[in-house]
């Protein structure tokens, strides 16, 4: 996709754990993926990797999960600078975005605060990427929730 479909008309911030910004949609969890996608995408991040938590709990467990995605970000001209400060930061990326079906009718949206990388990593050098991902991740987030801010904190 080259555009960011249209924004859900009833959005929700929902905050999380003080290293995640997140978002809630009035959307199912389908939808929910296909513009998330399509809203990383519009910020300049690839998806790297793809993990189906419900999927792998259900056949290594036997154990029932809603659906439940995380979504390997990568904005490649970010993680080339951060991987120049600190070729160790590679242990903390990509950027970790995760699609979780509250309920039929709802998914939260949920990704990896930048910032954690600085503080795990000690490297204040890192603190302008970090801070211009952050940015990247909140603006997809927020384009999500038709142009709402995203919540930060403790959920």
């Amino acid at each position: 996709m080259t555009s960011t479909p249209a924004a859900p008309e009833t959005p929700v911030s929902e905050e999380t754990a003080t290293y995640g910004i997140s978002v809630t949609l009035e959307l199912g969890y389908a939808e929910a993926t296909e513009r998330t996608r399509a809203a990383l995408a519009a910020q300049g991040f690839g998806v790297l990797t793809e993990i189906d938590v419900a999927a792998t709990l259900k056949a290594k467990l036997g154990e029932q999960l809603t659906p439940y995605l995380i979504l390997g970000a990568c904005n490649p001209v970010l993680a080339h600078q951060a991987l120049v400060i600190d070729p160790s930061i590679g242990l903390l990326l990509p950027c970790n975005v995760v699609v979780r079906a509250l309920d039929d009718k709802r998914t939260l949206i949920a990704a990896m605060d930048p910032g954690v990388m600085v503080t795990a990593s000690g490297n204040p050098d890192l603190a302008t990427v970090a801070g211009q991902a952050r940015e990247r991740l909140s603006a997809a987030l927020a384009s999500l929730a038709g142009g709402s801010d995203t919540g930060m904190g403790n959920s």
